[in-house]
């Protein structure tokens, strides 16, 4: 392979990374973000950065440098049985539960449904959601299209689209940066940034991708050896340019300001956007940057889902997995898009501390000799405050007992009250784990066992 050719490839297979994850969550969030941090968007973009490309890439990484196809093999150190449910969890997650679903139904209602009389809002969700799953299904059922139609075609079709909504916007500001603050990004701006991050599902959807990945690299002609090495460039690559389109953005919704009240979530706030500077054109150009955006994304979780659970549930094919994620998408997507928002993030309060913590231990896994038990103890400090992070953002009702509990584990672990009460044990676990590790020197089996 030449030099030219090789660099030809990264750059594909960075623009199928950059278009599987760039959806509607990646182009709302930040938008949203940056109504609601006005002055303070810097602190809370910086936040929003590392949970939205910083862990995506180490995830990345922690894929390349253990020789990883996926979420199976990551948790897999850990026990068995906690890989495969944990395996199951996040494909669920990102699956036929939320994500999967929210690329359908963000896209109608930010863009479709503008297009549609009120009476017939229910009708056009379950025709559009029809569509929309079914050309997903018939464009991944031979998994050698997805870099095709992703990396060739369809995300620079999306970033020509955004891209020029960005330009018009910077060219004509709406207004200039020194907006007001909501409360929750007054004295905290970083740690909500954060957490903001979370609601892009990237961590997550990087485990879930990799398999695609991986796939989509050798099948390119590289290697096995030269896997790091190229999802390490590939990746870089692609969240460079996610970095700076995610500010892009965080920047036009503190713009929008000027002009244009605070709406309840970042869609609305783009489709507003898009009609002041174009009209009532702007209703079908949001329409086409959305659902470009989404479908792309739709395209690479639905894979990733069939491969991941093919892969340790054989006895069901690629193709069944495929339909029943497509199937259970459609579904799910037509309860609404705010009750699944609503209901992702307690979910994804719990998932992450795990995703981050096994991200840490697979980086630094050939420091403590990769150790079985180092897995386990640092997990293990984790399972608590990921519960509770979860319990505290469910969308109900708090009874008095649950407020209590809230109110004490606020008060024992540090930073619970930004959502990151998992920081310290995880912390505190790793080193205890390495310490004990140190001092008994157990033999880790290939089989996961400990001896000695």
């Amino acid at each position: 392979m030449t030099q030219k050719n090789e660099r030809k490839k990264i750059l594909l297979v960075a623009s199928l990374i950059f278009g599987m994850f760039f959806g509607a969550g990646n182009l709302i969030f930040p938008i949203q973000l940056g109504q609601l941090a006005g002055s303070n968007w810097l602190p809370a973009t910086l936040g929003f950065l590392i949970t939205g490309t910083l862990v995506p890439f180490l995830a990345m990484l922690a894929i390349g440098v253990t020789s990883s196809k996926g979420i199976y093999d990551i948790a897999k150190p850990v026990a068995p049985w906690f890989a495969t449910a944990f395996l199951i969890l996040v494909h669920l997650t990102l699956g036929p539960f939320f994500a999967t679903p929210r690329t359908a139904a963000t896209a109608y209602s930010m863009g479709i449904s503008q297009l549609i009389g009120t009476q017939y809002q229910s009708l056009g969700m379950f025709v559009f959601s029809l569509c929309f799953f079914v050309l997903a299904y018939l464009a991944t059922v031979h998994r050698t299209n997805l870099t095709h139609w992703i990396g060739k075609y369809l995300n620079p079709i999306f970033l020509i689209l955004i891209g020029t909504v960005l330009v018009i916007t910077f060219t004509l500001p709406m207004g200039n940066l020194n907006q007001p603050v909501q409360a929750t990004y007054k004295n905290a701006a970083f740690f909500q940034g954060f957490l903001d991050g979370y609601n892009t599902m990237d961590g997550l959807g990087l485990l879930a991708f990799a398999v695609t990945i991986v796939y989509a690299v050798k099948g390119l002609g590289f290697a096995d050896h030269h896997l790091p090495k190229t999802l390490a460039k590939a990746g870089l690559i692609s969240i460079i340019a996610e970095a700076i389109l995610y500010t892009g953005l965080v920047l036009m919704g503190v713009m929008s300001l000027g002009q244009l009240a605070i709406y309840p979530n970042g869609g609305e706030t783009f489709a507003a956007i898009i009609t002041h500077y174009t009209g009532s054109f702007g209703n079908i150009l949001t329409s086409i940057v959305i659902t470009l955006a989404v479908f792309t994304t739709a395209m690479g979780i639905i894979s990733s889902f069939a491969q991941d659970l093919h892969r340790v549930l054989p006895k069901v094919s690629y193709v069944n997995w495929l339909r029943v994620t497509s199937i259970g998408s459609f579904i799910t997507a037509n309860a609404g898009l705010t009750n699944i928002v609503s209901w992702a993030v307690p979910v994804l309060m719990f998932l992450y501390p795990l995703v981050l913590t096994l991200i840490l231990l697979s980086l630094t896994a050939k420091y403590f000799n990769h150790s079985v038990l180092v897995y386990r103890i640092t997990i293990a400090a984790v399972i608590l405050p990921a519960i509770m992070d979860a319990l505290t953002h469910l969308p109900l009702t708090q009874s008095s007992g649950m407020t209590q509990l809230t109110t004490t584990y606020y008060a024992i672990f540090p930073l619970a009250n930004h959502g990151l009460g998992w920081v310290a044990p995880c912390l505190i676990g790793f080193v205890l784990a390495i310490m004990i590790q140190k001092l008994t020197n157990p033999i880790v089996t290939k089989d996961g066992s400990i001896t000695g």
